[in-house]
C-alpha cells in the first residue's frame, strides 16, 4: 500500500514516539486546536494512522491513548499513567514557553543505577531535570535519589552532555521534584525545587522577583552560577 503522510502526520508520530503514551485530548491541544472541529479532525487522523499501522492505541482509557508501534508497554500497564504525567508536565510548560532539547526518561550517565530523571528540558533559558512523583515515598528513598544526582555532579560527566552551551561554562541542571508532598531532603551542591506542578513553579517565581534575582545570582560549584530564568 502506498500512502503519503503530511508533515502534521509525521510530527504526531514523532511526538508519540518521544512521549511513549499520548492521550487524544493532548493531541487536540497540541496539533488541532486551531481548527474548526478539532476533536473530529483529530479522531479521523488518528484512526487513519492506526489503520496504516503507524501507531498503536489502547482504549482502556478515555479518551483513547496512543502508543508507538514498537511500544514495550502492556495496554493496561500503570506505566501509561506515568508517561501521561510526564506529558502533562510538558503541556503545562508549553503554556508559558515551549521547552527545548526535550528528553523523556533521560539517562545522562548511560549506566544502570545512575540518575534517570523523568524529563530533561531547557525551559525559559535554563536546564532542568524533572522527577515526577505520583506516589509518596519514604524520605530516605528520596534523599537516596538526590544522592545519585550529587554523585553525577562530582563525576563531571555532565559537563560534556550534548546540550551544554558551547559559548559559556557548563551548567548542572536544577532538579525539579513535581510532588504533592514536601520532603526533608537537601544538597549542598545542586539546586532542588519542590512544587506540586509547573503552574506552582511559575507562580512562585512570578510573585517573588527578589527571590528570582537571588536564585540567578547564588553561587554554585557546578559553574559560575545556576541560572533560573522563569519570568
Amino acid at each position: 500500500m502506498s500512502f503519503r503522510l503530511s508533515q502534521r502526520d509525521k510530527d504526531i508520530i514523532a511526538f508519540i514516539n518521544q512521549f511513549r503514551a499520548v492521550d487524544r485530548d493532548s493531541l487536540v491541544d497540541l496539533f488541532f486546536k486551531q481548527l474548526k472541529s478539532p476533536i473530529n479532525v483529530c479522531n479521523s487522523v488518528m484512526v487513519r494512522l492506526y489503520r496504516l499501522g503507524l501507531i498503536e492505541r489502547t482504549q482502556q482509557y478515555s479518551p483513547t491513548v496512543y502508543l508507538p508501534v514498537d511500544a514495550k508497554i502492556k495496554k493496561n500497564s500503570q506505566k501509561i499513567l506515568h508517561f501521561l504525567s510526564i506529558l502533562d508536565t510538558y503541556k503545562q510548560m508549553c503554556t508559558y514557553s515551549t521547552p527545548k532539547q526535550v528528553i523523556v526518561e533521560d539517562k545522562p550517565s548511560g549506566r544502570k543505577g545512575g540518575i534517570e530523571p523523568d524529563l530533561f528540558c531547557i525551559f525559559k533559558g535554563s536546564p532542568f531535570w524533572i522527577e515526577i512523583q505520583r506516589n509518596q515515598y519514604a524520605e530516605q528513598k528520596m534523599q537516596a535519589k538526590i544522592n545519585l544526582y550529587e554523585e553525577f555532579f562530582f563525576s563531571d560527566e555532565w559537563r560534556s552532555l550534548h546540550w551544554q552551551p558551547e559559548e559559556r561554562a557548563p551548567i548542572f541542571p536544577s532538579v525539579i521534584l513535581i510532588t504533592p508532598v514536601r520532603y526533608a531532603i537537601n544538597s549542598d551542591h545542586i539546586r532542588i525545587i519542590q512544587v506540586a506542578s509547573i503552574h506552582e513553579l511559575m507562580e512562585k517565581y512570578k510573585s517573588s522577583p527578589k527571590q528570582t534575582k537571588e536564585a540567578r545570582s547564588r553561587p554554585s560549584a557546578s559553574s559560575s552560577s545556576i541560572r533560573i530564568h522563569l519570568t
